[in-house]
């Protein structure tokens, strides 16, 4: 598909969670963002740096605002006389801060994951010879042997239907009419992610799928359902409803919440990425890069691949399954022809020699250029809001259509001037502090 949207020469519009398919074919981000959508051209590399940016002006300027906020918020309690008309407009100011405070959406935060770590397995985890499956006179696994020792990280790929998730449950045990022997280790405790969700009850509550009273321990530390489930972004109304509610992300966040619930040592987890938010998937990748335990993987999702796993069973079709060292990428480049015992001269690089940071003070002019600096960036947003005022009026959209094309330009234009004027301000202040 990748390749087929490649060669394409028309405009494409697609929906992903994939990082790889976005980095491979994106050259525009819309992205909607606490009910804001945001048009960002370029590719996706680019969009992280910009939206970074913007993330931190926008941390400072209200950082700058709150302070701002809190001293007005002061001196209105010190007691003032309202009839003087310079107070007068002061207290209507603070009344519109007020107001522009309430209306501040804040980011709605990642989910904090903690895996329930059991006792260490033996170093043995699973040992298969010659196992094999047959299903409706179609061979799935033909005489595959494989040994996974403790802390290993293994990836199982392969197109729809090749025997990955039949390969996963003869590991497991689930599945008893097959070929050859499996032996499995000492001291296993699974946790296993089930691609259909059939863990959950779809009449129950959110909270009742997690715990069967109003607690839940985590590494031998008791919590409140409802806090946990906090944890994996459901408020307290959410956490009450019923499964058959949710999202399909939400049902996902909801098995991840389960699982870790679940004291283990390994863990099994089949297309986990479905339906996740990046955010959310890169917090569950970081996690199974620091689990000490063993971890079984079936996912399409190729970035997420690379980044945790050591190693990688490949369900090529027709029963056959090759096993190859390193993530996806590893695998593409091993499985050429001409990649056997290739070797690679890798250059070595020599470490650049650090110099000494040296804190200096800011010049006449950059003196000059942070005092300005707010009342520079406080006339850009008026003009921002203004332009935003604007394009929300249907009326304006009857006029003239280059008018609307020029605010729009105007608006990316001003976007990025203050963001950049944010990021010239933090570190000029940056400099004044280091040199006071």
């Amino acid at each position: 598909l990748e390749k087929l949207l490649s060669a394409y020469r028309g405009a494409i519009l697609f929906i992903t969670h994939d990082r790889k398919f976005l980095r491979s074919l994106a050259t525009r981000i819309i992205e909607l963002d606490r009910g804001k959508i945001t048009d960002w051209p370029g590719d996706y590399a680019t969009y992280l740096k910009r939206k970074q940016a913007l993330l931190d002006a926008e941390a400072t300027r209200n950082a700058l605002f709150d302070k701002r906020l809190a001293q007005e918020e002061a001196w209105v309690r010190q007691g003032i006389k309202a009839r003087r008309t310079r107070n007068e407009g002061r207290v209507r100011a603070l009344k519109e801060m007020r107001k522009e405070r309430g209306m501040r959406r804040e980011l709605s935060g990642s989910a904090t994951m903690n895996l329930n770590e059991a006792e260490r397995s033996g170093k043995l985890v699973l040992e298969a010879k010659g196992i094999g499956c047959t299903f409706d006179r179609r061979k799935l696994i033909d005489n595959f042997s494989t040994v996974i020792m403790r802390g290993d990280k293994i990836g199982i790929i392969g197109p729809n239907g090749s025997g990955k998730t039949t390969l996963i449950n003869i590991l497991l045990n689930n599945m008893v009419q097959h070929e050859g022997s499996v032996r499995r280790g000492t001291k296993l405790e699974v946790a296993y992610f089930d691609q259909h969700r059939a863990q959950l009850n779809d009449e129950k509550s959110v909270m009742e799928n997690v715990a069967d009273g109003e607690h839940v321990t985590v590494n031998n530390r008791k919590r409140h359902v409802i806090g946990y489930l906090q944890d994996f972004l459901f408020p307290p109304d959410r956490a009450r409803m019923p499964v058959k509610v949710l999202s399909g992300g939400e049902r996902n966040r909801l098995l991840l919440a389960r699982l870790f619930t679940r004291p283990s040592n390994v863990i099994v987890m089949d297309e986990p990425t479905n339906d996740l938010d990046i955010d959310t998937l890169e917090l569950l990748e970081e996690m199974l890069m620091e689990y000490k335990g063993t971890v079984l993987l079936v996912s399409h999702d190729r970035e997420f691949l690379n980044n945790i796993v050591t190693s990688t069973i490949v369900c090529e079709g027709g029963g056959r399954i090759g096993e190859y060292v390193g993530g996806y990428d590893d695998w593409l480049r091993q499985r050429l022809p001409d990649a056997v015992n290739r070797k690679v001269k890798v250059p070595v690089r020599k470490k650049p020699r650090q110099k000494k940071e040296v804190h200096r003070k800011l010049t006449f002019k950059e003196n000059r250029e942070i005092e300005a600096l707010p009342g520079m960036i406080e006339s850009m947003e008026a003009e921002h809001d203004g332009l935003y005022k604007k394009l929300a009026d249907p009326e304006f959209y009857k006029g003239d259509g280059s008018r609307v094309a020029e605010s729009k330009s105007k608006i990316e234009d001003l976007e990025k001037d203050i963001a950049d004027a944010y990021e010239r301000w933090a570190l000029l202040e940056r400099i004044l502090k280091e040199s006071a």
